[in-house]
């Protein structure tokens, strides 16, 4: 952390940066309740429920927390990211560009990732602690405890502040109603907003709080709810990298 960044990406993960969504690694361990993560799932993305609420639920649907055996055969099977994901960090990474992983999901679904090398590693994580492993060498340096949808603002301010990088050299990426917290700080403060396979929930929560989305990338999700996963595969994030460098030029 004692490089001198010049600008910041907060981004969130599931369906934004990859296909996966935060807690298919609990279904892929226990399938039999894979219909009712799906629904929690929706609930807190669509704000109909909050984080907190959320994992409160899914406390008393797992039989017990996913060793990092468990987590690492799921990661075997199934991690995935949207094509040019990688090279889109490790892009900020040589431009000195801070990347943020800043998720509802699992800081132990995070913690493997990074102890298998399946992606570049960041310097900071952002993540639930619903499970979490013992530390390893290739965890990022900072991991901040996310508790509720608008802690991805809080965490993301902390990591800015503490680097001294301006607000108007972050940038937020994020998809749905669950990233509507992290938009409306970025909105405030001046960060630039872009959404990634923007769905209807993020379209819905930035229209009620008068939130302009700056840039809108990949399919846009907004006015259909149906998925189209053979067309997201031919969205290449590498290409994000152009329109950072025309952000940061400003």
């Amino acid at each position: 952390m004692s490089a001198a960044y010049r600008a910041m990406v907060s981004s969130d993960w599931s369906e934004c940066l990859s296909p996966n969504g935060p807690f298919d690694c609990l279904a892929y361990a226990y399938p039999e309740i894979e219909t009712a993560l799906i629904s929690v799932f929706r609930q807190y993305t669509g704000n109909r429920i909050s984080l907190g609420e959320a994992a409160a639920k899914i406390k008393n649907l797992i039989p017990d927390p996913l060793s990092a055996a468990q987590m690492d055969a799921y990661l075997d099977a199934s991690f995935a990211t949207y094509k040019g994901v990688p090279d889109l960090i490790q892009w900020c990474l040589d431009h000195r560009i801070l990347f943020m992983i800043n998720s509802t999901g699992m800081i132990g679904y995070f913690q493997r990732i990074f102890a298998k090398g399946l992606l570049p590693p960041v310097p900071v994580l952002s993540g639930h602690p619903m499970i979490r492993y013992p530390g390893l060498e290739s965890d990022p340096g900072r991991i901040y405890e996310l508790f509720e949808t608008r802690d991805k603002g809080s965490n993301t301010q902390a990591v800015a502040r503490s680097l001294g990088i301006e607000a108007e050299k972050v940038i937020l990426i994020g998809d749905s109603g669950g990233d509507g917290p992290h938009f409306e700080w970025g909105s405030k403060t001046g960060a630039f907003l872009i959404g990634s396979m923007t769905k209807a929930s993020l379209e819905s929560y930035c229209r009620e709080k008068d939130i302009t989305i700056n840039l809108r990338f990949g399919l846009d999700y907004s006015r259909c709810n149906s998925m189209d996963s053979q067309e997201e595969k031919k969205i290449d994030y590498k290409d994000l990298t152009t329109h950072i460098e025309e952000i940061l030029a400003g």
